[in-house]
């Protein structure tokens, strides 16, 4: 049975709920060592370490680690026609729904003769990691792919793990999905070798280390980006999946117990959380939860994602405070199921992704929407954004001051340098309007 929280009547500070919020038990911490090691194996051996561990954690040897371009052909060419008609759909919502998220090169005057140009740099390759394990994920591929070519990322890796099921290939879908989007650089490699196979490259694969890591994946996988961050740069350490729905006594709680339960249903570890001012509403929920979850295809896992310590209904006094705690737990997927949405949404900072109005699922933008679905968890949400075309952008200034515009500020520079004594920087200055300089 889903835990109830009740605040109800208690003034409550912000570290007061975040060490309220009900979350996994799961660390990412945990599993360092163990990354580490299998990170350095795969820097040293290369392939081989890659296979040796695709035989020990997906339990079958992959015919090919980098994918035959023959193999990605066949594999756009059997979607199934519905699957790729969704797929080209989905693939342009989201380009147009990300083409926002690339920002104008623009010029700033400072002075007569004096500019600084701002412009958005994409980084040169990229490593896109697509999970594999208890579900299929072309949507993953739809979210990463799309992202870094509306950058304008030049080169793109894939890596999904080998799948038993297909003789230790990729999962066709996923191939097809790929080749859909234009990729032909696919690895079958999962886990935190592939993680530390994109970062520091493996030689006798040809395949050369990216700048960027971006896309969702397990414990290990988590693990492994935070190891290899600052050799790389990640979108973020994304773990299990979670949803929180605030929603008020107008709330209709047979949809709230479907959309609960469609993010249980990733993973034993997902989240999902109803925070309400409605104890009616609660009740209702909890009392038609099992009843749902019996008739749910993944019922064992949605099972032990209700009834664990990351999912609950929480009592609140009234929106206000439902939106502080939603603040404090920072959901990848917030719902907003209320009266007046908008006039809450202010209030609601710490989000993933926010979907308003009982007709704006999570299912919605997992798929559809034209919203990224790679979104940070575990309340990375209060300080990190979710993937998108910036993910890949790095800002940069170009500075060009002529004689004149120099001449002016020169003075000032050798005076700062001075009191930072650094005199060497307002020399650097002066010497170009020293006799003969210029």
């Amino acid at each position: 049975m889903i835990q109830t929280l009740d605040l109800r009547g208690r003034t409550l500070s912000t570290a007061d709920l975040l060490a309220l919020v009900p979350r996994s038990a799961s660390d990412v911490g945990s599993a360092v060592d163990a990354v580490a090691t299998l990170i350095a194996d795969v820097r040293e051996r290369g392939s081989a370490a890659l296979v040796e561990q695709a035989e020990r954690f997906d339990r079958v040897r992959p015919p090919h680690v980098r994918v035959p371009l023959d193999a990605l052909r066949e594999a756009e060419a059997a979607l199934d026609p519905a699957v790729r008609e969704a797929l080209v759909e989905a693939i342009d919502r989201v380009r147009r729904g990300t083409a926002a998220q690339v920002p104008p090169q623009s010029t700033t005057e400072i002075a007569p003769g004096a500019r600084i140009v701002q412009r958005w740099q994409p980084v040169d390759r990229v490593g896109l990691y697509v999970p594999g394990g208890k579900a299929v994920y072309p949507s993953s591929v739809v979210m990463n792919v799309v992202a870094a070519q509306v950058a304008g990322v030049p080169s793109i890796a894939l890596a999904s793990p080998p799948q038993a099921e297909f003789g230790g290939a990729v999962h066709p879908t996923i191939l097809g999905a790929a080749h859909l989007l234009g990729v032909d650089e696919v690895y079958a490699m999962g886990g935190a070798g592939a993680i530390g196979a994109l970062a520091y490259g493996v030689p006798d694969l040809e395949l050369e280390p990216v700048q960027v890591i971006t896309g969702p994946g397990n414990l290990f996988v988590a693990t492994a980006k935070r190891a290899v961050k600052g050799v790389v740069g990640i979108d973020s350490e994304a773990g299990p999946t979670e949803i929180l729905i605030v929603a008020d006594a107008t709330a209709n709680a047979d949809l709230v117990v479907a959309d609960l339960i469609s993010q249980a249903e990733h993973d034993e570890l997902a989240g999902a959380v109803l925070v309400t001012d409605a104890p009616e509403l609660a009740a209702a929920v909890a009392e038609r939860l099992p009843a749902a979850i019996a008739a749910t295809r993944h019922r064992e896992r949605v099972e032990i994602a209700i009834d664990g310590p990351q999912s609950a209904l929480v009592l609140v006094d009234d929106l206000a405070q439902a939106a502080r705690f939603s603040n404090a737990y920072a959901p990848e997927h917030l719902e907003v199921h209320v009266a007046d949405p908008h006039a809450l949404l202010p209030s609601l900072t710490s989000a993933g992704a926010i979907f308003v109005g009982e007709s704006t699922p999570v299912s919605l933008g997992d798929y559809i929407a034209g919203s990224n679905h790679v979104l940070p968890t575990g309340g990375q949400a209060r300080f990190a954004a979710g993937l998108g075309a910036y993910s890949f952008l790095r800002p940069q200034q170009i500075v060009e001051y002529d004689r004149a515009a120099l001449r002016e500020v020169a003075e000032r520079v050798s005076v700062l340098s001075g009191a930072e004594a650094l005199p060497a920087h307002g020399e650097a200055v002066m010497a170009r309007f020293r006799d003969g300089a210029g």
